[in-house]
């Protein structure tokens, strides 16, 4: 009894009949020449009947699949909307959720996830929570909160999606001698206190906001304060007491007089994350989010915003 076509193998026949050349047409299906012929054959083999002429120059379309390809299409179409319908079903009934970040983020967020709800996938219900720089990993952990927007790097026990990466910056006192300068390497801040954390900060997390230890292997020296949010840190740095890095986003959502943001050329970049618990199942709503937030990258990636300048949170007016 003759096979029943796979979906892959008509997604791959769409991609040959509009390249009419093996080599380019395995190149945009991300696999192999050989297995894309041996995919096409199969077809072939399962309609019963040749849909391509193949000569050593040339693919081109026989009668029969030129016949056949508008149904082809029509069949990946109805696939597709099949898919659509059911993920608005599952975003439609997915409930809501109780998600956390900095105050900072909280009104650049809420723009965020409100533009990219769609009629089909309207997503779910989002109530926001402020978050500070110790206890968010606890509160999801604890199930006090079903995800949060933070960076990395966080806690174990939290599985991350990436929603983006940004520069770091160092935040100086207006008054200091480096505060007009346009970049700064880290040998230049040597020597300059680092606004102390809570001690429940977890080391890795300590270590990599505060870049220590330094490239040339000494130690950081902290100020007495045991801080946990970014507001206290921006206004400790604007009184004298220290430096603090922080990432782009809040440079740009938190001026503040007496203080100024300057790039560090040395200092790796940051990542921002959607985190949740690990060992708890993914709720409806929580795997709506993610799928919504998925398209988002993946749509962000294939328009290259990325290489553009573009925020990660603020790109979706050029979608």
């Amino acid at each position: 009894m003759t096979l029943d076509p796979s979906t892959h193998q008509l997604r791959l026949l769409l991609v040959l009949a509009e390249e009419l050349h093996f080599g380019r047409a395995a190149k945009r299906a991300f696999i192999s020449q050989p297995a894309f012929s041996r995919q096409i054959r199969a077809l072939e083999e399962h309609l019963g009947v040749a849909l391509l002429e193949r000569s050593t120059r040339q693919v081109e379309l026989t009668k029969a699949g030129r016949a056949l390809l508008p149904q082809i299409r029509a069949v990946i179409d109805a696939l597709t909307g099949l898919h659509a319908a059911a993920e608005a079903e599952a975003a439609s009934s997915s409930g809501s959720l109780v998600l956390g970040t900095y105050l900072s983020g909280l009104p650049a967020l809420r723009v965020l996830f409100d533009s990219m709800r769609t009629e089909r996938q309207p997503g779910p219900e989002v109530e926001w929570r402020e978050i500070d720089l110790v206890d968010h990993s606890r509160a999801v952990l604890e199930g006090q909160l079903d995800a949060i927007v933070c960076f990395e790097p966080v806690a174990a026990g939290l599985r991350t999606l990436r929603l983006g990466t940004e520069s770091r910056y160092v935040c100086l006192p207006d008054t200091h001698p480096l505060a007009d300068r346009d970049a700064v390497t880290l040998a230049e801040l040597s020597g300059l206190p680092v606004i102390g954390f809570s001690p429940q900060a977890h080391a890795e997390y300590r270590a990599f906001w505060a870049a220590d230890p330094r490239p040339d292997g000494s130690a950081v020296r902290y100020t007495p304060h045991e801080v946990t949010n970014l507001e206290r840190c921006v206004t400790l740095v604007g009184l004298g007491h220290g430096i603090r890095f922080f990432p782009d986003s809040v440079r740009v959502l938190m001026p503040r007089p007496a203080v100024r943001y300057v790039a560090v050329t040395d200092l790796s970049p940051c990542a921002v994350v959607l985190a949740w618990a690990a060992d708890r199942p993914v709720p409806p709503a929580l795997r709506s989010l993610l799928q919504m937030l998925r398209k988002h990258a993946h749509a962000m990636e294939s328009r290259g915003l990325g290489s553009t300048g573009r925020r990660w949170w603020d790109a979706l007016d050029e979608l």
